[in-house]
């Protein structure tokens, strides 16, 4: 999984800077004549947002899928090593982490739709800060904390790849110890 994931979340990454960029380089939105450059910025932002929301999904996939799987193994093999425990804790550990970066994604391209001149919504701002500042504030911390949720992800495939090494080892040694074919 950790090698499917780093090139997915190096695009994701890729794809929400890209659209930051393109947010950043809008002058003034209401003004027609650079209506493009809000098009682009948009179909960028919900690319991006649609391509990190499915590598947080495949991530969240795998750790059911595997916990399950380390379920199942203890249950078939007498394990030494609590692997099922670990993996829990770690899928529990990571699994608030990627929802908080979903959510600040969803905050950010909500704030992006009010603050459109075009949109019917009637944004003024809230606590002093225009719509426009507010989503920017909103897309800097999504863009930081979903560059950040991708390492914790890593680092926890990495780990949870580990302990399915441990486990695999320990199974191979009680199926030769019982002559099974390993």
């Amino acid at each position: 999984m950790k090698t499917i994931f780093l090139p997915l979340s190096i695009i994701s990454t890729l794809l929400l800077g890209a659209a930051l960029v393109l947010g950043l380089a809008i002058e003034n939105a209401a003004e027609r004549s650079l209506s493009h450059q809000v098009d682009y910025h948009m179909w960028a932002s919900l690319g991006g947002m649609l391509f990190t929301t499915l590598v947080h999904g495949l991530v969240m996939t795998y750790f059911i899928g595997t916990g399950r799987w380390f379920e199942e193994t203890a249950r078939v093999y007498p394990l030494s090593g609590d692997g099922y425990a670990a993996s829990r804790k770690l899928k529990h550990r990571t699994i608030p982490i990627i929802v908080g970066g979903f959510l600040l994604l969803l905050a950010a391209g909500t704030l992006g739709a009010a603050a459109d001149p075009a949109s019917p919504v009637g944004f003024t701002g809230w606590l002093g800060l225009s719509p426009g500042t507010l989503h920017l504030l909103a897309a800097l911390a999504a863009v930081g904390m979903n560059t950040w949720t991708h390492v914790v992800e890593y680092i926890a495939l990495d780990e949870n790849a580990r302990l399915i090494g441990q486990v695999m080892d320990e199974v191979k040694q009680i199926r030769t110890e019982r002559g099974l074919d390993v």
